[in-house]
């Protein structure tokens, strides 16, 4: 074996360990939703209650975030890697054996610190680990578990549920958590640290509540209203503590999260990329789905086959796109991603409930490989952008902006989504009621909507209220998709600044 495959499998194996920590705790941010109305009826609790069994490990995961690069430099990366995969397999252990509603929601909170000190921790390992001209092959590989893991989440779920039990969606990940530690304490190498000051419990406490109201407001704003009280004063809230956290970082002698990364071009244009990729990925995971399951159907195993694929697509492409970075940097690549991102988005506008399987399925393919070259570069180049001493602070501050896009997107897409269905509806009822169609000419109104193969009986009467909620949300999921292709095109203005880190000097610990 010559010296470059050597020097490979040094760094790869430890890559390889932390893919299985990253999957794992991004797996289970989609996994448990298909599992929500089996656990309603064995816990026998109401809707209210049973969803924040998915709220609250997505604030636990979001708060946790910014602790993980003063953790990781305080008492080492790998034992910090270590100790997440302990946390968030026990937690995964007490889901699994959890014997009401009240005890499954305080298990899902210990998974989830574990969980969101995963992902920056893996990010900064790597960054620390491989050579400087593999990291972005290194990214690459671990980026399959950011782009594979949301979107194979409810296809596993949705098996485990279906044909085993629903608690198998936590007990699965006991055998691969107790396998991913082992591995980690025999073959993750001892990463060196930069010395670091005592923790900013001050600016650990007002990130904590920042991010905490803005992602509660940003889950619950289109339940209880967003003009309503709650919502209000939680966005309020997150404001003040958000220019509260800006002044103490930056007076701060010993910050928790270095903001002054910011400073540098690339890392800045590479977060708000991040933001609008963000964005577009999650208008695929989760409007898809909406119109396959309301409008086709399809149950959630079906639905989860059908999105697999663009999945698959997606996870197997992030190598190649990383090495792809190692060669020619990520601007192009950047580039070229977002342009195919926003034509398949595109695409998405025509759809209705004739567009076949198969095209649907082509469609998510299509947009897996523009997310793989859009989003891979960005995520490694916002890393490989600042000094080796303030890689924790990336990762996490990286980590943070994806978390807050994600739900942004969802929340604003959503809100949308319900302004359009509303002015549909509204018109088709005006239309139906001034012009008082007959039977017939219903049937062929109709079939303007659906498509002429839908609708071959003439309709009943009864049927029409159901018709005109179907239509109205075909042709706002329409809009929805056209809003945000022109939204994701803005993305080509931050990638054009993307460069690829020029130091000479390679700090990593297995330098080639």
């Amino acid at each position: 074996m010559d010296k470059s495959n050597k020097s490979e499998e040094k760094w790869l194996i430890p890559v390889l360990i932390a893919l299985i920590g990253a999957l794992m705790s991004i797996l289970d941010s989609s996994i448990v939703n298909v599992a929500i109305p089996t656990m309603m009826h064995v816990f026998n609790t109401d809707t209210s209650t049973i969803e924040w069994v998915v709220t609250v490990y997505m604030l636990a995961l979001g708060v946790v975030v910014p602790f993980s690069g003063w953790t990781g430099e305080r008492y080492g990366y790998k034992q910090v890697y270590m100790a997440a995969m302990v946390i968030f397999t026990v937690g995964s252990l007490l889901c699994a054996v959890s014997w009401s509603v009240n005890s499954l929601i305080v298990s899902r909170v210990l998974q989830a610190l574990g969980g969101g000190m995963i992902m920056p921790t893996t990010m900064t390992m790597i960054k620390k680990i491989v050579p400087k001209n593999k990291f972005g092959t290194a990214m690459g590989v671990i980026g399959i578990a950011l782009l594979m893991g949301p979107a194979i989440g409810p296809t596993v779920g949705g098996y485990l549920v279906e044909y085993i039990d629903w608690r198998w969606i936590f007990t699965i990940n006991l055998p691969i958590g107790v396998i991913g530690i082992l591995l980690s304490y025999f073959f993750l190498p001892e990463i060196s640290t930069s010395k670091v000051g005592n923790l900013d419990i001050a600016g650990g406490l007002i990130s904590a509540t920042m991010l905490f109201t803005l992602l509660l407001a940003l889950s619950k704003g289109a339940d209880w209203g967003w003009t309503s009280e709650p919502t209000v004063l939680l966005l309020y809230i997150s404001s003040v503590t958000f220019i509260l956290f800006i002044y103490i970082e930056l007076t701060s002698k010993n910050p928790l999260l270095n903001i002054r990364v910011f400073k540098y071009t690339t890392f800045a244009m590479a977060n708000f990329m991040s933001i609008i990729t963000n964005i577009a990925l999650f208008s695929g995971i989760f409007f898809i789905p909406l119109f396959l399951q309301n409008i086709r159907g399809l149950g959630a195993l079906e639905t989860g086959l059908i999105m697999l694929p663009g999945a698959l697509v997606s996870g197997l492409m992030m190598p190649i796109s990383g090495k792809l970075y190692d060669h020619v940097g990520p601007r192009f690549m950047s580039m070229a991603g977002i342009t195919c991102l926003c034509y398949t988005i595109y695409l998405f506008h025509n759809i209705d409930i004739n567009t076949p399987t198969t095209t649907i399925m082509l469609w998510m393919v299509l947009r897996g490989a523009g997310t793989s070259f859009a989003s891979m570069p960005a995520q490694t180049a916002s890393i490989d952008s600042v000094p080796q001493e303030d890689v924790g602070a990336a990762s996490a501050i990286s980590n943070i902006v994806s978390r807050i896009s994600g739900s942004f997107g969802i929340a604003i897409l959503t809100e949308i989504l319900n302004s359009r269905v509303s002015f549909y509806t509204a018109s088709m009822n005006s239309q139906l009621t001034s012009r008082n169609l007959g039977l017939s000419e219903l049937t062929q109104k109709f079939s303007s909507y659906f498509g002429s193969g839908h609708i071959a009986q003439p309709l009943e009467i009864a049927s029409i209220k159901g018709l005109v909620a179907q239509a109205s949300f075909v042709r706002s999921l329409d809009d929805i998709f056209i809003i945000t292709s022109c939204f994701t095109i803005l993305g080509l203005i931050p990638a054009f600044f993307l460069k690829k880190s020029e130091a000479s000097k390679d700090e990593s610990i297995i330098p080639e």
